[in-house]
């Protein structure tokens, strides 16, 4: 193991992010996941904002839980299964979420995108029919500064109807 400028020791692991098993090498033990996923393992989608776990544009899926990635220090994630937005559909392919998210409009500047859709995936997962209130908490950790969430709210309910059957247009 190699030193860091801080004098602490550098180490390498292996992370599962989006189905693949990727290595990290002469990480420092401190690096968030964010920091981890960005920088080192080329996964940009997840965005650095606040850094403290208040905006939700850092949003990634640790063992099918949401995350704010900026929060969680990579070298912990290691044994788990993490999902990033590139990681929901196959590369090139829109996940049924993200589609309605460009039907509704629901997609502006762009920058809460990538959150907003692993935190759509994950209230979908869980609840296929979410009442209003239901949306609205699982989007309450995820600020989009653009949309006013009309438009976002709209989109979930229609990737909830086409997941359910009920989809009237």
């Amino acid at each position: 193991m190699a030193e860091n400028s801080t004098g602490g020791e550098n180490l390498s692991y292996r992370l599962t992010v989006n189905g693949g098993d990727r290595e990290v090498r002469d990480a420092w033990i401190g690096e968030s996941l964010l920091t981890v996923l960005r920088d080192r393992l080329g996964c940009v989608a997840a965005k650095g904002a606040c850094e403290q776990g208040e905006c939700g544009s850092c949003s990634v899926l640790v063992d099918n839980e949401l995350v704010c990635s900026c929060l969680v220090l990579a070298a912990s994630a290691v044994g788990s299964h993490i999902t990033t937005v590139e990681g929901l559909s196959p590369p090139g392919e829109l996940t049924d979420v993200q589609q309605a998210f460009v039907e509704a409009g629901a997609v502006q500047c762009g920058f809460c995108t990538p959150g907003l859709i692993s935190a759509v995936h994950n209230l979908l997962d869980r609840q296929s029919e979410p009442t209003e209130l239901e949306i609205k908490e699982a989007l309450s950790g995820n600020i989009c500064r653009c949309t006013g969430y009309g438009r976002i709210v709209e989109a979930v309910n229609l990737a909830a109807s086409r997941r359910t059957g009920n989809d009237q247009s």
